[in-house]
């Protein structure tokens, strides 16, 4: 799972057209399908970022940014690919075949498309595998991991067949074997991973070596533009587009700029921004309900204001979901409806609501008994208020969220003071170390929901993967230990809902709300848009004739 601060859903409306969402994740994309016989050859596709990327290397917790992968995707290997109901297929460009070849042990065999080469030639081999499987297995604490991906899991990775065939024998089972490079995990060369330094710096100003329908043509950190172009090394199918060219822009301009014919697709925030678009005759709204997901994570860290977890657990009882949902989604969708799970989102397999229900009179008398006592507005202890910092993105649509949580803590004796920041080294300067008491951001899933298990909600020493909060348990581990090493699937999902629960139960966070993926798109761009759970094919996305 990658992290974005500025792209998610929210809108506060009222009446107006219908609502735009009412399918559930895993049934729909909306991307305009077209054959490439109906594309032109050649155009720009223009979209737009926060934030200028702080390090190129998403799998590096700097790089860790929903908003990086989905720019870096048409440049980089990745195993399989998944349709709108998260079905996966072994991505041929890159794999003629991948499958689990044994479970006791568990190995995994890769056979690499023969073609397959990086963008200055050379091949992808078995060593690419191994020396990423090598950085992210927590070995060696100088890799500034993002996540391990199951490979704090693997024996050891051997050369198969010949250098285009990786086997990976597993010394504990582990249930996300797919996913290992796939979904938001991308293949890097073993030049970037082969070493510490290579790894957190080699691609702190922009992309080596490459493998994609398109290459890295040109970067401008000063005006904030990256521009990519058709790989003259690729094998596979031409792409339709000659660039993709992405902008940093300020979160709140991104349908402005569409309006004015300065983008071609946006993510919508609000209804105002489904009524604009609605309004241009060359744009549509297309929508699919989305893997992004907005939350409300604690700082549990010791030391910390609310590093109590029976303390933090009294505040998220008094945080009132639903009427967020309500609020936020009103005129988006018909059933307007909070997430309730922390590691499947609403209409994935496995989804079940394992949450700890509203209920203000519980978390004011829980308040009590801790020894917070209410002193006027806000409750105090040992001489110190329980005034709680809320650090999000700069972006109204948080700030909304925000004064909703605000009205709610303070009829139970909480205060909260909204503290915004811009996009810039917002994860890196802010939330990476724990500057604040409460945070908001937006997490992006994938077909892949167990391997963020571990990354997000395990507690590991001088591991702090996207645990930001530092907040967890060892009995909350060996759980996550236990649901990790199921491959049964059933099975495997049963334990994962016993992790959601018992994350609620730590007061570790507070899943909001999940998008309703509305985008913004130019009428005659197709084979993009809101594709749900699917994977995008870059070479056939393009312009109709």
């Amino acid at each position: 799972m990658v992290l974005a601060s500025g792209l998610a859903l929210t809108g506060c409306g009222g009446a107006g057209d219908a609502p735009t969402g009412s399918a559930t994740l895993g049934t729909t994309a909306n991307i305009n399908s077209h054959p490439r016989d109906d594309l032109r050859d050649g155009g720009n596709l223009r979209l737009a970022m926060t934030e200028y990327p702080v390090n190129w290397n998403t799998l590096q917790i700097d790089g860790n940014d929903g908003e990086y992968s989905d720019m870096i995707f048409p440049m980089m290997p990745r195993s399989f690919i998944t349709d709108a109901s998260g079905n996966l297929t072994v991505n041929h460009d890159y794999f003629t075949d991948v499958q689990m070849t044994s479970t006791n042990p568990q190995v995994v065999t890769y056979t690499i498309n023969p073609k397959a080469v990086w963008s200055d030639g050379s091949a992808i081999t078995w060593e690419d595998l191994a020396s990423q499987a090598n950085a992210l297995s927590g070995k060696d604490k100088a890799f500034l991991i993002a996540i391990s991906n199951g490979f704090d899991r693997v024996d050891k990775v051997e050369r198969g067949v010949d250098d285009r065939q990786a086997v990976i024998t597993f010394r504990q089972p582990y249930a996300e074997w797919q996913g290992q490079f796939a979904g938001n995990a991308m293949l890097y060369p073993k030049n970037v991973t082969h070493d510490p330094d290579s790894f957190n710096k080699s691609l702190l100003q922009g992309l080596g070596l490459t493998s994609g329908p398109f290459i890295l043509q040109s970067t401008d950190k000063a005006q904030g533009r990256i521009v990519l172009a058709r790989n003259p090394k690729w094998w596979g199918a031409t792409p339709k587009l000659d660039t993709i060219t992405t902008s940093v822009l300020d979160r709140a301009t991104w349908t402005a700029a569409l309006q004015n014919n300065e983008l071609d697709a946006v993510l919508l925030s609000d209804l105002t921004d489904v009524q604009n678009v609605r309004t241009i005759p060359a744009l549509q709204v297309r929508q699919a309900p989305s893997n992004r997901w907005r939350h409300f994570t604690f700082n549990g860290a010791p030391g910390s204001l609310l590093a109590d977890p029976a303390l933090r657990v009294a505040i998220s009882k008094g945080i009132d979901r639903q009427r967020i949902a309500d609020t936020v989604l009103n005129g988006l969708t018909d059933h307007p409806q909070p997430l309730n799970n922390h590691v499947f989102l609403r209409g994935q397999h496995g989804y079940q609501d394992n949450n700890l229900p509203f209920d203000p009179d519980a978390a004011a008398k829980e308040l009590d008994a801790l020894g917070w006592v209410r002193k006027g507005d806000v409750r105090e202890k040992d001489g110190k208020k329980l005034n709680i910092r809320d650090v999000m993105y700069n972006d109204p649509a948080w700030v909304d969220i925000a004064k909703l949580i605000q009205q709610d803590l303070a009829k139970i004796g909480v205060g909260l003071t909204i503290e915004t920041k811009p996009g810039n080294r917002f994860f890196a300067d802010v939330i990476q170390p724990g500057d604040f008491d409460v945070c908001q951001f937006t997490f992006t899933g994938d077909s892949f929901p167990l391997a963020s298990i571990p990354q997000i909600w395990g507690l590991y020493p001088n591991d702090v993967q996207a645990n930001y909060g530092r907040i967890g348990s060892p009995d909350l581990n060996a759980l996550i230990d236990k649901t990790l090493s199921e491959i049964d699937p059933a099975k495997a999902v049963e334990l994962a809902n016993q992790v959601d629960r018992k994350v609620f139960e730590e007061g570790h966070s507070l899943p909001l709300i999940q998008s309703v993926g509305n985008y913004g798109v130019r009428s005659e761009l197709a084979n993009y848009g809101a594709p749900g759970l699917a994977s995008y094919d870059y070479t056939m996305i393009g312009f109709l004739k």
